[in-house]
């Protein structure tokens, strides 16, 4: 890249907050270059990326937004579907004037990184899943509790006091299968953000539009052949107790030209877990493949094609 690159300190890749459609919207912008679009998980925020925001940053510009209703963003117009989700992200793009990114989802940021790229072709470059959702139906009973009519109550009652009662709540986390790590702290973290009632209600719209008692009621893998010419990195956890292991491998083979990292010893935040790793699979992906132009001709005849 032409030009020096300043590296940026964490001090400096501080929060800050625009207007999108009258709502501030908080996010990180950090670094210059070509645009990395960070997409947080369900109960997440864009701290779900501080430990590879800096290193990131010295040859791309990374942004990590808040979604609305989530961390420091104001509420949405009550809509938490993927995609309003996935415009939002559009429109804050927009805003700040970036036309392409590579997006990078992670969780529930995976299955609106799925939807954005459905939406707004034109303008990703490429796509990486992170223990993505919205590639099978399995997921944790936890979520499919969640989901549940009147858990909002339960989720009131005890997320108040998640910060003051932590290692109680771990080690019900911990007897679902989270290990005490990074994968249990973010958890544990997000958990209690809920008891803002804003934050709380968000959450509970987000997740039950996209999960219910039998797991996960929305997929993309009927979509998935619109991505093939689409430069497509996955990674996942080995021990990811949130959403199985498997629904990488499976999408892997859906699409063989992809790219299937699994981090061994690793649950459902890789990108916490093991930073090192994750920001070396990241740059070498990004290195090694040309971001992609959208040709509108070949998005018809994709779907042509489907229909014979």
């Amino acid at each position: 890249m032409a030009g020096k690159v300043t590296r940026l300190k964490m001090s400096e890749a501080r929060p800050r907050a625009v207007e999108v459609h009258g709502r501030p919207m908080n996010f990180i912008e950090a670094g210059s270059g070509p645009v990395l679009l960070l997409i947080h998980g369900m109960a997440g925020t864009c701290a779900n990326w501080e430990s590879v925001i800096e290193p990131l940053a010295i040859n791309h510009t990374v942004i990590a937004p808040d979604f609305p209703g989530h961390g420091s963003s104001a509420p949405g117009g009550g809509d938490y579907s993927l995609g309003a989700l996935a415009s939002a992200l559009r429109d804050l793009m927009l805003t700040l004037g970036h036309e392409r990114a590579t997006l990078v989802g992670h969780s529930l940021g995976g299955g609106v990184a799925m939807q954005f790229t459905y939406q707004f072709p034109e303008m990703v470059e490429r796509l990486v899943l992170v223990s993505s959702g919205g590639l099978g139906p399995d997921v944790s009973p936890v979520l499919r509790a969640a989901a549940l009519p009147g858990a909002e109550l339960f989720i009131s009652a005890t997320a108040g006091v998640g910060s003051r009662i932590g290692s109680v709540l771990g080690r019900g986390f911990g007897a679902l299968g989270f290990r005490p790590n990074a994968d249990l702290a973010e958890v544990t973290r997000g958990y209690a953000t809920l008891a803002d009632p804003d934050r709380r209600k968000a959450f509970v719209a987000t997740l039950r539009s996209v999960v219910g008692m039998e797991g996960q009621r929305v997929g993309a893998l009927d979509k998935l052949y619109l991505a093939e010419t689409l430069p497509l990195l996955i990674v996942w956890g080995e021990n990811d107790p949130i959403i199985p292991v498997d629904h990488a491998r499976e999408t892997h083979a859906q699409l063989p030209d992809s790219h299937l990292e699994i981090f061994a010893d690793t649950g459902h935040v890789p990108q916490l877990e093991r930073p090192g790793r994750f920001i070396a699979v990241l740059e070498r992906f990004l290195a090694e493949t040309d971001p992609a132009e959208f040709d509108a001709d070949e998005w018809r005849a994709r779907f042509k094609a489907a229909e014979s």
